[in-house]
């Protein structure tokens, strides 16, 4: 697919890297299962679930690839989600929690937000909520709707690992050369370590397996690093893209 775009120049020319995360999107959204991951954990205590429980949930490996089945997935009532996925004071047409909303877990329950619990520091060290028993699977009973779902995994069943976060070596923003001294814009970030909490089906993941973290990315497992007390996972490209394709 890449090479098709790319097409065929008699004068010396180049692609835009855009173009090729374009193809391994297109390529990999078929064929990988997407699982949860969270990768800037906060704690969420549904404060109603039941002490000491832990159910299993069914979820769908990949809602474009039936073949790919689907999987159970442990819930209970601490769990972890992304830093991101709460705000205390949010925003204009920011839907995911803050106090007083209600928000669906990803194949799971929708939860009420009630509050948050924060260090001497002032940073949010636990969000707080109540679940509709009534709203499992996602969809509650008296048809409400809710505008923000938020992924999560267990906190007491979930697996950690280190997930690392490519992104391109150089710094495009600046090109390629440095204009005083002829050095490479290196990109700074251009790896940053992570440690995030996984569900448990990722530890039965071999060398080069691909999975789509929901709405973090696509991620293969590493083929010397990884281990199975060790989980060590590299991430191959973003979802986010402002790549189009050209006009025919």
């Amino acid at each position: 697919k890449f090479v098709e775009l790319c097409g065929i120049s008699k004068a010396q020319s180049s692609a835009d890297y855009a173009m090729l995360e374009y193809c391994i999107r297109e390529d990999l959204k078929t064929k990988a299962p997407r699982m949860m991951a969270i990768l800037d954990p906060v704690k969420l205590v549904i404060d109603n679930y039941p002490e000491g429980q832990t159910e299993m949930l069914p979820v769908v490996n990949n809602p474009e690839n039936e073949e790919l089945g689907s999987r159970e997935v442990p819930f209970g009532k601490e769990l972890y989600i992304e830093r991101d996925d709460f705000m205390e004071e949010p925003p204009k047409k920011y839907f995911r929690m803050f106090p007083g909303n209600e928000v669906r877990l990803m194949n799971a329950y929708f939860v009420k937000c009630t509050g948050c619990v924060k260090d001497e520091n002032g940073k949010v060290v636990e969000v707080h909520g109540t679940y509709d028993p009534e709203s499992r699977g996602g969809n509650s009973r008296d048809g409400r709707k809710v505008k923000g779902t938020i992924h999560w995994v267990s906190a007491t069943e979930s697996v950690k690992a280190q997930v690392r976060l490519y992104e391109n070596i150089i710094d495009e923003e600046k090109g390629v050369y440095n204009k005083e001294d002829g050095s490479l814009n290196v990109n700074p970030n251009s790896l940053t370590k992570v440690t995030a909490y996984v569900e448990p089906a990722l530890m039965e993941a071999k060398g080069y397996d691909s999975f789509q973290f929901v709405r973090n990315g696509y991620f293969c497992i590493d083929s010397k690093d990884s281990t199975s007390e060790n989980l060590v996972f590299n991430r191959i490209v973003s979802l986010k893209s402002s790549f189009k394709l050209p006009k025919k």
